[in-house]
C-alpha cells in the first residue's frame, strides 16, 4: 500500500548536530521515510569506515549488509524515548511514527546499535529515561557481563566473591 511521505526539512539539532523534522502533523503508523542507499557488505562497510568517527550505516537482516546511508532519513538522530521506529518490508527499511508527532518536532528512532567495538557510542537524547548510549539494552547487558568477566579475570576472583574469599549473596 502507497502512504503519501511527510515533508520534512534538516536542521539544526539539540541531539546531535543536524537532525531531521516534520513540517506537518504526523499521525501514528504513518510511514515517515525511507533509509536509503547504497548495499553493501558489512567487510566493505567497516574497511571504508575504518577512520570516520561518522557513518550513516543501517545494518540489514543479521547485520551482513548494510545500507550506506544517502538519504533524507540518514538525519533521523538516535533517542532513548523516541517517537518513531524501523522496520523491514520486503527488503526496504522504513522509518514509522510510534506516536503522534507535532509539526516541528524533531524525528527520532532508537538506534538499537550492536556493534561498534570499543566506542561507547555515547548517548545525547536528553529523555528522562536515557540508557547513556546508543546501544541496544540487550547490547548493553552483553557488554557488562564481559566486563565483569575481563575484571573477574585481571583479580584472580570469580565473579560475587568478597575480599574476605566467602561468595556474596545474590
Amino acid at each position: 500500500m502507497a502512504q503519501n511521505l511527510m515533508a520534512l526539512i534538516i536542521r539544526s539539532s539539540a541531539i546531535h548536530a543536524a537532525g531531521c523534522y516534520t513540517t506537518s502533523r504526523i499521525p501514528i503508523g504513518r510511514r515517515v521515510a525511507e533509509y536509503t542507499g547504497p548495499r553493501i557488505s558489512k567487510s566493505k562497510a567497516d574497511e571504508l569506515y575504518e577512520d570516520s568517527p561518522l557513518t550513516y550505516l543501517f545494518g540489514l537482516g543479521e547485520g551482513k549488509v548494510v545500507i550506506d546511508g544517502h538519504c533524507m532519513a540518514m538525519f533521523i538522530n538516535h533517542s532513548c524515548d523516541p517517537n518513531c521506529e524501523t522496520g523491514e518490508d520486503d527488503g526496504r527499511v522504513w522509518i514509522t511514527a510510534i506516536r503522534n508527532i507535532p509539526p516541528g518536532a524533531e524525528l527520532t528512532y532508537d538506534y538499537c546499535l550492536y556493534d561498534g567495538g570499543d566506542d561507547e557510542a555515547i548517548c545525547n537524547c536528553g529523555s528522562g529515561n536515557c540508557r547513556g548510549t546508543m546501544y541496544s539494552p540487550a547490547e548493553v547487558r552483553k557488554r557488562k557481563i564481559a566486563a565483569k568477566k575481563a575484571a573477574s579475570k585481571k583479580t584472580g576472583k570469580p565473579r560475587g566473591q568478597t575480599p574476605t574469599g566467602r561468595r556474596a549473596r545474590a
